[in-house]
């Protein structure tokens, strides 16, 4: 079967091509009867528009690209959720890129395959990059790394203040030996909750010990191995809390625990990061930080999409973090 043109929808319609074209582009030049005339025709011919003939005529694809190296787990589950339904809301189409090649990413970017980009901070887009961008005038939103100008901006978690202040939780439990759970070194939000963990270890003159930083990489088994190369540590040594820098990692870290002999919470105490919907439900259930993950995107789509109408320049926008308590805590009961 051949496929449907412009004009068979002109010649079965009893209309010109140009008439056509305004009635599917929702040109305002054609009176109501004619323009539902038109889409009826279209419809029963089963037409598909040529998107990249719309493309070359307005510039315009009415797409927007997410651009990232992983879509696994629950926090991505949450944001690509988000951002799908604002983008339907808006009259917009979300591709998904999930790459770490550089040169697939600046490709779509520059070559303007999408009307704008949000990007995951752990892809690392360098400085040069973010010139020749800034150079096009590409409408682009980062999560989790801070960078605003007239076409780029940020939405972040305040991963310091919520570092700060779940260290502080802990401390007011009665713990001083608190082990922190690190994600990926490089990235924004791992590096900021460690500073804010380590901050609040100087403020109440607390050890902050090298060995208590744990590589977990945001990961379940990661984590989980790691603790379980931690527990030959002789009890004095061993932490009285773990701080880890999301619910995965926390997840992972009290597995492994529980794998020694050890109580979560009665001998030690274990916090996460996120809120993802399994904390409430796992044994015990989580105490941790609740990240706005669901509203960083609709946050990032909205901010996109006004960037892209000219009605807002780049804005970096900070979302605090809240803290739950659930039963993977408890006060320090000294034996």
């Amino acid at each position: 079967m051949e496929k449907v043109t412009i004009k068979d929808v002109a010649r079965e319609a009893g209309v010109s091509i140009s008439t056509v074209s305004n009635a599917l582009n929702d040109v305002d030049v054609l009176n109501p009867e004619t323009k539902s005339h038109v889409l009826k025709v279209a419809k029963q011919l089963n037409y598909v528009p040529n998107l990249n003939g719309k493309l070359l005529r307005n510039g315009k694809t009415k797409m927007l690209g997410f651009f990232t190296t992983s879509v696994s787990g629950p926090y991505f589950y949450k944001l690509v959720e988000s951002m799908s339904r604002e983008c339907d809301r808006l009259g917009y189409g979300l591709n998904v890129f999930v790459t770490k090649d550089k040169q697939v990413i600046m490709s779509n970017i520059l070559g303007r395959r999408v009307d704008g980009v949000i990007i995951y901070e752990e892809l690392r887009v360098d400085e040069e990059e973010i010139a020749a961008m800034v150079k096009d005038k590409i409408k682009a939103v980062f999560l989790d790394r801070p960078l605003k100008n007239d076409t780029m901006g940020s939405v972040i978690f305040d991963s310091f203040e919520a570092g700060y202040e779940a260290t502080k939780y802990l401390i007011s439990l009665g713990h001083k030996k608190i082990a922190y759970i690190s994600g990926v070194d490089e990235m924004y939000d791992s590096v900021q909750r460690r500073e804010g963990y380590l901050a609040a270890l100087r403020q109440y003159q607390l050890p902050t010990k090298e060995e208590y930083i744990i590589q977990g990489y945001f990961e379940e088994e990661s984590t989980y191995n790691a603790i379980k190369s931690l527990v030959h540590l002789s009890s004095d040594k061993m932490p009285d809390a773990f701080l880890a820098g999301n619910d995965l990692s926390a997840i992972g870290c009290i597995q492994a625990l529980k794998s020694h002999g050890y109580e979560v919470p009665l001998d030690i105490s274990v916090m996460g990061f996120d809120d993802i919907d399994i904390a409430q439900y796992f044994s015990p259930p989580l105490t941790t930080v609740r990240n706005q993950i669901a509203r960083q995107g609709i946050l990032a789509i909205n901010h996109l999409v006004r960037m892209i109408q000219k009605k807002e320049k780049g804005e970096m926008m900070k979302l605090a973090g809240e803290l739950v308590v659930r039963g993977s805590s408890q006060v320090k009961i000294d034996r």
